[in-house]
């Protein structure tokens, strides 16, 4: 038996907030600016209370925090603290994820490639890596994950690689801890994560659209041995999204929903493993998304459901 948890990330659909508010360094030009910069912060605070409230309520134990939730708190030419400042939102908001037992992530955006050629990229990089410990920090999340992807392919797959794994080993343990990566849709495949995996200890999340897209060598069933192996006793997360359509120009773009028979089919494959699993829906319509698969799965299938959003396969 496999007990599965969905998850959505970000935005909640249904409430129509969002604590992704942001503001633009471009409108940033005088010292009264870090008032409006402190009322969107606040904004996507009280966005983020209304979206754990919403989760609490209706059962959903697996949340992609924003990564937006702080704007400019990256940016050296603002410089101001994103953290003493707000701990009173920090300790609220945390307190409401750890006594719902709710798992929480980041995954940082396309921008965090501490595989670049470029130096400077490389630093951003590991600042936007040290912004995201500092946030679930100061929400004192137990379990920190962030989910990155390999990056950038320049000069080959072998010295991407090689260039992942050395700035990695350059991190502070705090960060090299936390962090699990993710094969992508172009470039690193399923098989190319597993070979860093093995190389640096680190988790690998499963992507199944991506591996639709950018398939590796390893048959499924192998790669997946691997990828729970590596894992190493914690809880297993995954993603799953449904491609736009199945033309070229859109399959690897995200539908709005999830396609129930793809995802039951992944269910059943995945459960002689007997591990469980959280799954994070990468659908455009979010919870709404995940809400009508699981109306969906409910209907096609027999799998004990424990609440809204977990259930027995």
């Amino acid at each position: 038996m496999v007990k599965v948890r969905l998850g959505y990330a970000c935005i909640s659909d249904t409430l129509k907030v969002t604590s992704s508010s942001t503001y633009s360094y471009s409108n940033f030009i005088k010292e009264q600016d870090f008032l409006k910069l402190d009322r969107v912060i606040l904004s996507n605070f009280f966005a983020l209370e209304s979206i754990l409230k919403y989760n609490i309520k209706n059962n959903i134990h697996f949340y992609r925090l924003s990564s937006n939730l702080i704007p400019l708190a990256t940016k050296k030419e603002v410089d101001f603290d994103y953290i003493n400042k707000y701990k009173f939102y920090y300790r609220n908001l945390g307190k409401m994820i750890s006594d719902s037992c709710m798992r929480v992530d980041f995954h940082p955006s396309e921008y965090c490639v501490i595989n670049s050629v470029k130096k400077e990229v490389v630093n951003q990089s590991i600042e936007l890596l040290e912004y995201h410990y500092n946030l679930l920090d100061a929400l004192n999340i137990k379990d920190k994950i962030l989910v990155i992807h390999v990056g950038s392919g320049a000069l080959g797959k072998k010295n991407a690689i090689s260039r992942f794994c050395n700035v990695f080993l350059t991190l502070d343990k705090k960060i090299q801890d936390i962090i699990a990566i993710e094969n992508d849709d172009k470039v690193f495949n399923i098989d190319d994560c597993l070979l860093i995996s093995k190389r640096i200890g680190i988790p690998v999340v499963f992507d199944y659209h991506h591996n639709q897209c950018n398939p590796g060598e390893m048959k499924l069933e192998e790669s997946l041995n691997e990828v729970f192996a590596s894992w190493k006793g914690k809880k297993i997360k995954m993603h799953f999204s449904s491609p736009k359509s199945k033309l070229k120009r859109e399959f690897r773009s995200h539908h709005e929903y999830i396609e129930s028979d793809s995802f039951i089919n992944f269910l059943e494959f995945l459960k002689k493993y007997n591990y469980d699993i959280d799954i994070m829906i990468e659908a455009k319509k979010k919870d709404e998304a995940l809400f009508r698969l699981v109306r969906e799965i409910k209907y096609k299938t027999e799998y004990l459901f424990l609440d809204d959003t977990s259930f027995i396969v």
